[in-house]
């Protein structure tokens, strides 16, 4: 009897190895399909152009060609200056939208009021239009304050998201009341409950929003291109959006000042990714 158990076991155990198996190629299949673009990109910022158009197409460069690529970018365009307004504009929404969508979010999660539900689904209903749709009446808006080609119009219209509102209120509602009625009753101030206690313990969810914001501002080309027309105030994309037009077709070029550009992003998810994650997995758990 025992030695049939010891075959089913092992049966067992087999399966589940092979099923693993499987899986992991699957996986390894598709992180090879998503990162290859990106390995590609990576390393056409050392080819030539000659080598970028070859056909057919050589992966690794023969040549260590950046050196010579970074000059021609720095003399095409101002690559600091185009970091240092896409760092003003990225830093200077992500900071007031952690704490304006953060402070929205727990007002939702932890008061009731009338009309909450309503007002909560109507925030959420803004996520289903395109920021096509709206972007006329913010430029009208904009321009009406005179604030064209200023950070305050690459700003301020970006800070607040639907999104981000109903992630933090996720997260929030998973916490016990005891925490904030026993805080009351120390005499502590709803704000001081809202920062002192309730935002350390969604932290996971506050690290994802920053995240997020940082990087959907350091990769917008839209809203900026619309704002700031000005060569002064371009960010990175509109920046590297020069290097590939009618006139102008400068891969290699492109390649390197793509690749310098997402250096910051890859370096703060690596540092941050495992509360991006765990802000993600637990953002949709009520418990």
């Amino acid at each position: 009897m025992s030695e049939k158990v010891i075959v089913n076991t092992k049966k067992i155990s087999g399966k589940k190895l092979v099923l693993r198996i499987i899986v992991v190629a699957i996986l390894l299949i598709f992180a090879f399909l998503l990162l290859t673009p990106l390995i590609w990109m990576m390393l056409g910022a050392f080819k030539s152009d000659a080598e970028v158009l070859s056909y057919p197409p050589k992966f690794f460069p023969v040549a260590n060609h950046f050196a010579d690529n970074w000059k021609h970018v720095q003399s095409t365009i101002d690559m600091w200056k185009l970091i240092l307004n896409t760092s003003i504009y990225a830093i200077g929404t992500t900071i007031p939208a952690m704490f304006v969508n953060s402070l929205a979010a727990y007002a939702f999660a932890r008061f009731n009021f009338r009309g909450k539900n309503v007002i909560f689904i109507l925030f959420l209903a803004t996520m289903m239009i395109p920021f096509q749709v709206i972007m006329v009446p913010l430029y009208l808006e904009v321009y009406s304050l005179h604030w064209l080609n200023t950070y305050w119009g690459l700003i301020i219209p970006k800070i607040a998201s639907a999104y981000w509102i109903f992630l933090c209120r996720a997260n929030f509602e998973q916490l016990p009341k005891d925490l904030e009625e026993a805080a009351r009753i120390d005499g502590m101030g709803e704000f001081g409950i809202y920062l002192h206690i309730m935002i350390p313990l969604i932290k996971p969810a506050m690290v994802t929003v920053f995240l997020l914001s940082i990087n959907n501002c350091w990769n917008d080309l839209l809203w900026p291109l619309i704002v700031a027309s000005k060569t002064n105030m371009r960010t990175l994309s509109n920046g590297l959006a020069m290097f590939i037009g009618d006139r102008t077709d400068d891969y290699s070029l492109a390649f390197t000042a793509a690749a310098v550009s997402m250096i910051p992003m890859l370096i703060l998810y690596l540092f941050f990714q495992k509360y991006f994650v765990a802000g993600q997995a637990t953002s949709g758990i009520k418990g």
